[in-house]
C-alpha cells in the first residue's frame, strides 16, 4: 500500500488555497485555472477553516438562485473537513472518501497543510499497486513454465 507521503511525492505537493472572503465567483476563476474540484479555505494564518468544492457551489449557490459574483466563499463552504496525515494509506483514503462520500482530502502533518489528495489520486495509486501486482505474478507464471 502506497502512503499519502508517496502519492504526493509522485504528484507534488503544491496546494492551491483560497480566503475565507473571496467572491464564489473567484474561487471558480481559480478552480478553472488551476483545473480542479475543490479548494481548501485557509484563514491568514494558514489555518484550514473551511472546504469549497464544485458541489458546494452547485447545491447552494446555483440552485439557491444566488449569484456567485455577490457572496464570500464563507457563506457556502463546507465546515466539517476531514483530513488526513502523509503516513494514511491509499486504502484508508479509499475507505474514508467512501464511507464519508467526499472527493477530496487536506493533508496535514503537525497541523501545517502539506498537501491535498483527490478521489482520483487515491485511485490512481491504487490502480498502479494492481499493476504493479499483476506483472509480478505474470512473471511468476512465466518463470514456472520455463
Amino acid at each position: 500500500m502506497a502512503t499519502v507521503r508517496q502519492m504526493l511525492d509522485k504528484k507534488g505537493h503544491e496546494v492551491y488555497t483560497v480566503a475565507p472572503d473571496v467572491t464564489v465567483f473567484e474561487a471558480l476563476e481559480k478552480m478553472a485555472e488551476y483545473n480542479v474540484g475543490a479548494l481548501p479555505v485557509v484563514d491568514a494564518s494558514g489555518q484550514i477553516v473551511g472546504l469549497f468544492s464544485e458541489r458546494d457551489y452547485a447545491r447552494k449557490v446555483i440552485l439557491r438562485g444566488k449569484a456567485s459574483k455577490d457572496i464570500p466563499v464563507s457563506e457556502i463552504m463546507s465546515t466539517h473537513v476531514l483530513y488526513i496525515t502523509p503516513e494514511t494509506t491509499d486504502w484508508q483514503c479509499m475507505a474514508l472518501m467512501t464511507d464519508k462520500r467526499v472527493r477530496h482530502l487536506p493533508v496535514l502533518e503537525e497541523g501545517r497543510l502539506v498537501g491535498f489528495i483527490s478521489i482520483g489520486d487515491v485511485v490512481k495509486s491504487i490502480m498502479d499497486e494492481q499493476k504493479f501486482h499483476i506483472e509480478q505474478l505474470e512473471q511468476y507464471i512465466q518463470r514456472g513454465r520455463s
